[in-house]
């Protein structure tokens, strides 16, 4: 197992993972910043937990509610302390408190988004009891980091006591040296060995009377403190001793109760770690513009428009590249030097330790990643002058290595596979292990110049080529990656591109195989073939994008013609829908005013304001569709003069007095002749009866409610007052022409038209026996049955 450790420890550092590790601690706020590595998760339970971790911060970040993080102190030091019996200082509880500050914050941070953040909950479980602890500490101690003097009363008096004496002290040393000036080196009072003392020449120091307490370094000063307030200043030394035991025992009982809670006290600096850790992989995450990739339920990589992570961190532009992987497959990435075989193969390294870790990868949306519990590799020049290895001993010494403990779930990184050997051999060798990394059902990624490798590559099922891309007509490489194309080296051209001589150049591609030079000719040619689908695709795609947007702008703006026109209809028949309402105000009291008429005259003036406000009348019903009005398309009449008609707008017969022209018809309701609309008749029921006819009485059996056009009401779409106003009018005209049964649609809605309808019924019991709903066959709840008189 060591060794399998040492090995995973060679490819961090083959894969450059420290710098990696240290740019994400880096954006740590706390302490945690200072120790620069990063957990992997050894389980895929444990790697899909850090990914479900880091998401949750993440998406807290991006939504501008990040942890709060701020205020963490280091107290591993303090709390190792109080493990082996210490006693802390008072800044070392200052700084206890602050962290339990920041462990309450996060928890209730954490607590109130425990739905959207259960992952971050479970892993940072802070004991609330905490919180008492916290509050206790405080009281004791000030933000300045000593002990207040509400920690004991004892230490109050002392403080008062020590504060007096000293300001008596530094008052009588004071008055002295405005008294003796003359002798003083300077005015100041200062301290030498805890005592007040003052400043006094060499030459006087028989001015003043007392006890020296040194001298200063060029011998021209003595510092001595007065026999007048020597015994003052022993009882402050005597009482600052007593106030330093008091602040021992003070602190010593609040070690105590730290010691107490040691091991919550631990949890919770584990937890604000491990908070702070995640929210440094989220700005991570956020600053490369990364994304927490979904974990595979098998050991592949499948990576689209992927960019190598430390190369953005470096601010290099980075060509984004699709790289898949599979386990019991290989990929063999061939092309030219210095064309980004080895960027490649380190992003895929990179990839599966960065799942490991839970942290976001620099890939485009549809990308995903498994979990590999070894990530092994052989990358660059491991040459060991100790061991007495050449490189390519060194290099199949790890390779055995890699062999021994490879399986389904490693992850093989070889970097010029079989390198620094005779070719033959070298090809030969590269092949045979490829191959047994297959059969243990490792995912293997390799770079190599190995013609019989690539060509393995497009026979064995197990294998896949990808390439680098190399321009050759600038001689500079793409660093585009691309799948089942394998890659010359293009070692001439570079070599040009570098500064070798032409001559040489020209005579390395004359001796240069048959074999290599069909071969790199035909990989160049299907790279250009390549490179002009690719052209015409994205020409494609950029048409299919122009389309679609044309599409879009055409379907916006017919939107916005159909809204425009519905809200120019709108408008038309809320306007002419008041014109109708206003018209059937004038008829109300053109009838009030017909039925006073007295003479032809009168009549007539009745007659031309009846034609006025049925033309209103008219236009309304013309302009309004018959879906709008609630009324069904009926097959059109055959109108002679004299037939009977029903107008619904009118609630009445009338009698046809010429001919229908232009879409209208002259007719008589009763002493009244007007124009109405052929839109706006109906044919009149041939049974229905007149003025004059008898009632039916009510000892007769009466006959079973059925709904025709001249018994029912439309009222849907109206106000409750012109729907009352037509109930009324229609309820009339039935009792006057002796029918039974009526029928007013109402619809259902919020009810308010039907109330209004049940309302209008209530007051007109003199003519009105009953009322009821529809039932299902007639219609439902949508209209009300009323049986008369």
């Amino acid at each position: 197992m060591d060794e399998v450790r040492e090995r995973e420890g060679d490819t961090l550092e083959d894969l450059e993972w420290g710098r990696l590790a240290e740019a994400v601690v880096s954006r740590c706020r706390g302490p945690r910043g200072k120790r620069p590595t990063l957990p992997l998760a050894s389980t895929e339970d444990g790697t899909r937990i850090a990914l479900a971790e880091t998401e949750e911060a993440l998406r807290a970040l991006v939504e501008g509610e990040p942890m709060p993080l701020e205020g963490i102190v280091d107290v591993r030091e303090h709390l190792a302390r109080v493990d082996r019996l210490g006693v802390l200082d008072a800044l070392a509880v200052r700084d206890l408190v602050r962290l339990l500050a920041a462990s309450r914050t996060l928890r209730r941070y954490l607590g109130a988004r425990r739905e959207t953040m259960p992952n971050l909950f479970a892993a940072c479980a802070i004991d609330p009891t905490l919180d008492r602890l916290e509050d206790e500490l405080r009281v004791n101690v000030d933000a300045d980091g000593t002990l207040s003097d509400h920690a004991s009363p004892e230490l109050r008096r002392l403080r008062t006591e020590t504060a007096n004496l000293r300001a008596r002290i530094v008052g009588r040393l004071e008055e002295l040296a405005h008294k003796h000036s003359s002798v003083l080196s300077d005015t100041f009072v200062t301290q030498r060995d805890g005592r007040y003392v003052l400043p006094l020449r060499t030459d006087a120091h028989e001015k003043i009377r007392g006890i020296v307490h040194g001298a200063s370094s060029s011998g021209a000063t003595v510092f001595i403190e007065p026999d007048v307030v020597i015994e003052q200043g022993n009882r402050l030394t005597i009482a600052l001793a007593e106030q330093a035991r008091e602040e021992i025992r003070i602190l010593g009982v609040l070690t105590e109760l730290i010691r107490e809670r040691l091991s919550d006290v631990v949890v919770a600096a584990d937890s604000l770690d491990h908070a702070d850790l995640r929210a440094a992989m989220a700005r991570f995450g956020r600053d490369i513009g990364g994304r927490i990739l979904p974990l595979s339920a098998d050991a592949s990589i499948d990576l689209r428009e992927a960019r190598h992570p430390l190369l953005v961190l470096d601010g290099a532009k980075v060509v984004p590249n699709d790289v898949t992987i599979d386990h019991g497959r290989a990929l063999v990435i061939s092309g030219p030097n210095a064309g980004g075989k080895t960027v490649a193969l380190k992003m895929l390294g990179l990839a599966a330790l960065m799942m490991r870790a839970g942290l976001p990868i620099p890939a485009a949306e549809g990308s995903r990643a498994g979990f590999f519990d070894l990530v092994l590799s052989d990358v660059g020049d491991d040459q060991s002058l100790a061991k007495n290895l050449s490189t390519f001993s060194a290099h199949v010494r790890r390779l055995v290595g890699i062999l021994e403990v490879a399986g389904e779930r490693s992850l093989v990184l070889l970097d010029e596979l079989a390198g620094g050997t005779d070719p033959e051999e070298g090809a030969a060798l590269a092949c045979a292990v490829v191959d047994a990394l297959c059969r243990a059902g490792a995912a293997t990624a390799v770079t190599t110049h190995y013609e019989p490798l690539k060509a393995m590559a497009t026979r064995d099922a197990r294998l896949r080529n990808a390439s680098v891309g190399f321009d050759v007509e600038r001689i500079e490489p793409t660093f585009s990656l691309t799948l089942d194309l394998p890659g010359a080296s293009s070692a001439l051209a570079v070599a040009r591109r570098f500064g070798m001589p032409e001559r040489i150049v020209a005579h390395a591609r004359e001796v240069l195989p048959e074999q290599s030079r069909s071969f790199d000719e035909l990989v160049r040619k299907l790279d250009g073939r390549m490179q002009e689908v690719a052209s015409l695709r994205a020409a494609a795609e950029d048409e299919l994008r122009n389309a679609r947007r044309l599409a879009a702008e055409a379907e916006e703006k017919i939107a916005a013609i159909e809204r425009g026109e519905r809200a120019k209809l709108d408008r038309e028949t809320t306007k002419l829908l008041e014109q109708v309402r206003r018209a059937r105000d004038e008829l109300r009291d053109t009838r009030k005013t017909m039925r006073a008429a007295k003479s032809e005259a009168e009549l007539d003036s009745v007659r031309k304001s009846v034609e006025a406000s049925a033309s209103v009348g008219h236009r309304a019903a013309s302009a309004v569709s018959p879906r709008a009005r609630g009324i069904e398309g009926e097959a059109p009449l055959s109108i002679a003069v004299g037939d009977k008609l029903f107008v619904p707008r009118l609630g009445r017969e009338v009698e046809v007095l010429e001919e229908p022209s232009k879409g209208r018809v002259r007719v008589a309701a009763g002493p009244i002749k007007l124009m109405v609309d052929l839109g706006d008749v109906r044919a009149a029921q041939p049974t229905a009866k007149t003025h004059d006819a008898p009632r039916v009485d009510a000892d007769e059996p009466r006959r079973p409610a059925i709904a025709t056009t001249d018994n029912t009401l439309d009222i849907r779409g109206l106000r409750a007052d012109d729907a009352s106003s037509l109930v009324e009018t229609f309820l009339d005209r039935l009792y006057g022409s002796s029918e039974q049964y009526g029928f007013i649609l109402h619809g259902v809605g919020t009810g308010a038209l039907r109330d209004t309808v049940r309302d209008t019924l209530g007051r007109l019991s003199s003519y009105v026996r009953s009322h009821r709903p529809g039932t299902s066959e007639e219609g439902g709840p949508r209209l009300t049955v009323v049986e008369l008189r």
